[in-house]
């Protein structure tokens, strides 16, 4: 055989194989185009989906800050440090819990709550009591 033929067969070969693979891709962009377009989420499964999260949020939350850690002596709340990075005055049982919330921007969206709740409610010191009230979402 010719270095010729050699070069024809291989080209035919990859051509075949090329033939192959277009008809395969045509194929799936058939069926792709064929499949409903997922709808856009109703405000009630939203709402639903939302409250989930919630819930496992809040649950995770009640996982990480049991009733049974130990937690500092209580310090004299007018001189108490402050929450996060608010003008809100806590106790260091609080900030002692707050630390123990790994992800940072959860972190951040209790702080945010129990700060708005205190003030809500007209507290001067976050003591436990609230923080964990508050703190549920």
């Amino acid at each position: 055989m010719s270095s010729e033929t050699k070069v024809e067969e291989r080209l035919s070969a990859v051509e075949d194989r090329l033939d192959r693979l277009e008809n395969l891709l045509v194929g799936i962009s058939q069926k792709l185009d064929k499949q409903p377009r997922p709808a856009e989420m109703s405000e009630e499964k939203g709402e639903a989906l939302k409250g989930w999260v919630t819930d496992y949020v809040s649950m995770r939350l009640q996982q990480l800050v049991p009733e049974t850690c130990d937690h500092p002596a209580e310090s004299n709340p007018s001189e108490g440090p402050f929450l996060g990075n608010t003008s809100t005055r806590c106790t260091e049982e609080v900030v002692h819990r707050v630390k123990r919330i790994p992800i940072p921007f959860v972190r951040e969206m209790v702080v945010q709550r129990v700060a708005e709740n205190a003030r809500n409610a007209d507290v001067n010191v976050v003591d436990i009591e609230f923080f964990e009230k508050a703190a549920t979402f």
